[in-house]
């Protein structure tokens, strides 16, 4: 499973990460991964106080569909932090993309 692609979209709000995540499986043949929080330093500057780490797994056009599509749909929301995308990401890699902040209480 190492050999898909990583996409990757941090947004503002659980609502907008799944919002995000449903554009973005609905626009490529991905997986989505298990989502990730982040609570900034500054949150009462933000928007919104919670960022989610949105994550779609499969080929490369597909995750860079997915990413575009979710990028798309956060912006007409609370809008997002950043995007990424690693066509071919090391075993190390995909081990960091089970953890999750949501785990924790």
């Amino acid at each position: 499973m190492s050999n898909e692609a990583v996409g990757i979209l941090e947004v503002y709000g659980l609502v907008t990460a799944f919002c995000a995540a449903d554009a973005g499986v609905k626009a490529g043949n991905v997986t989505l991964e298990r989502f990730d929080k982040n609570k900034p330093k500054n949150p009462e500057k933000l928007k919104v106080p919670l960022l989610v780490c949105v994550k779609f797994r499969g080929q490369v056009a597909d995750v860079t569909a997915a990413v575009e599509a979710a990028a798309e749909r956060a912006e007409e929301m609370s809008g997002y932090v950043t995007k990424h995308i690693i066509a071919s990401p090391t075993d190390d890699a995909v081990k960091m993309l089970h953890l999750s902040g949501f785990d924790k209480s």
